[in-house]
């Protein structure tokens, strides 16, 4: 029992909100004297249900007559009053609708109307339910009206206006419609109308405001109607609001989203990969694999990959990539030496945070501003024999205990063919009897560059973990910059 309970207490937290909710949600489909509409009842239950998984205090009428819709409203209006200035009012319709004289009025399912000057006797005026909100003061309204389906009126000369007319809202409302003003919406045919399925999908978003979200809900409602309808919004809201809170992230996640913004604008395919070897089950991932296959698919059709507008402040091409090192080997050898060359450089909080991290874990006095004393690289895994390369050039027969390595200098390595996919999952027509230049823009000078990260950041991890060559391509090629690149 305490397991249950505490389980709830975290679901619970998870949708809390310091605010107060309350929301009415209205569905009438079953009319009597005009044409019944088949999915309002069904979809105000689905918001009703989507709200109340959100955290608002919903009451649902399904099918109401003129007095029940009165008084939802009026007990509406006095919650939110009861509630204070911090609730959120939320007040959803689904069914007939129109407009007459350019007031907006949304109809009971007891209506029966011959005339159109009696329709503000028999239906209920929309600015009614503003009237409420306004009353309550309270800092956050929000209107949906998934109406105007169809004319139920068109016998009766004076309704010749299709859909709604525009309303003007206190400040701090936001409206929705389910369709442009004057235009007609679509009822659906699939138990929901196309604009309540699309916003009950998107209302649970977490950290997406209300005005992004209902821009998505417009997009989806225009693709899934091939145009016929777009919906609507306008917003006097003063702050911001967000349906479903952000979901927090861990330092993990953090990380990796900051590596990944950094990464993507270069479109540079050995980044993206350092990137996947390091994040490959981040939600980057994905993201990732798609930009690596495209640019490498640009770059084998001969299409030179967008190169990113500098940025007007930010790190060098050199800070970048001893940076990115760093990401990609997270040892203290790594982070301390991108402090020592950049101690107040643009990532330098961040790597002072990563440091002192590893100091704390590995039981290490605190790191200071410039990345604090270096310790020694930590010890090469037991799984593979590590020898250290004589003078090596780049012309030189390499020796090793790898068959694809043994007798090649790294010359006829560099424009090989890749024996590998770079990233596990990437299809055969990428990568299988290319050269390996392609995808690294391999050239001596750029291999030079990747050789001396090795020997400037001691990175043993990086020059003995897993990989296809078994880390003695890397050796050598630390060995290679020893020398000078000759």
């Amino acid at each position: 029992m305490l397991r249950t309970l505490l389980c709830w207490l975290v679901l619970m937290a998870g949708v809390a909100h310091a605010e107060p909710r309350i929301a009415l949600v209205l569905g009438n489909s079953n009319y009597g004297s005009v044409t019944p509409l088949d999915n309002p009842a069904h979809d105000a239950k689905l918001i009703a249900d989507t709200l109340t998984d959100l955290g608002f205090d919903v009451t649902v009428l399904i099918d109401a007559s003129q007095s029940e819709m009165k008084r939802g409203i009026s007990q509406f209006g006095r919650a939110l009053r009861d509630a204070g200035s911090d609730a959120t009012g939320l007040f959803y319709y689904a069914g007939h609708g129109v407009q007459s004289f350019g007031n907006n009025y949304l109809l009971p399912v007891d209506i029966a109307l011959n005339d159109a000057a009696d329709l503000d006797l028999m239906a209920i005026e929309a600015q009614t339910v503003l009237r409420q909100m306004y009353s309550a003061r309270n800092k956050t309204n929000i209107v949906i009206l998934d109406a105007c389906r169809n004319n139920p009126f068109s016998e009766i000369p004076q309704f010749n206006d299709n859909g709604l007319a525009e309303m003007q809202a206190p400040t701090g409302t936001f409206l929705s419609y389910a369709t442009a003003p004057g235009s007609v919406a679509l009822d659906g045919l699939q138990g929901n109308s196309p604009f309540t399925h699309a916003l009950a999908k998107l209302l649970p978003t977490p950290g997406m405001p209300i005005e992004q979200m209902f821009k998505q809900v417009r997009v989806e409602v225009i693709q899934e109607t091939g145009g016929r309808q777009t919906p609507w919004d306008s917003s006097s809201l003063t702050n911001d609001f967000t349906f479903a809170q952000a979901t927090p992230q861990s330092a993990a996640d953090l990380e990796a989203e900051q590596f990944w913004n950094s990464v993507r604008q270069t479109r540079d395919p050995v980044q993206i990969m350092l990137f996947l070897r390091g994040y490959g089950n981040s939600k980057f991932a994905e993201d990732a694999r798609s930009l690596l296959a495209q640019v490498i698919e640009e770059e084998l059709a001969g299409k030179k990959p967008a190169q990113p507008k500098a940025a007007a402040a930010g790190p060098t091409a050199d800070e970048q990539k001893m940076f990115e090192a760093a990401q990609a080997d997270p040892s203290e050898a790594s982070w301390g030496a991108y402090l020592q060359s950049y101690p107040n450089g643009t990532f330098a909080e961040f790597a002072q945070q990563e440091l002192a991290a590893l100091r704390e874990k590995n039981g290490n006095d605190p790191v200071g501003p410039g990345g604090g004393p270096m310790d020694k690289p930590l010890p090469a895994p037991a799984t593979e024999e590590v020898s250290t390369p004589g003078i090596v050039t780049f012309d030189t027969p390499l020796l090793s205990e790898v068959p694809e390595v043994n007798g090649k200098s790294i010359a006829q390595l560099i424009d090989g063919s890749p024996i590998f996919p770079p990233i596990e999952g990437l299809p055969e027509s990428y990568w299988k009897g290319q050269h390996c230049s392609n995808c690294h823009e391999w050239t001596r000078e750029r291999i030079c560059t990747q050789a001396n990260t090795y020997l400037s950041l001691n990175m043993q991890r990086s020059l003995t973990k897993a990989h296809p060559f078994g880390g003695t391509l890397k050796r050598n090629l630390k060995a290679w910059a020893a020398g000078g690149c000759m």
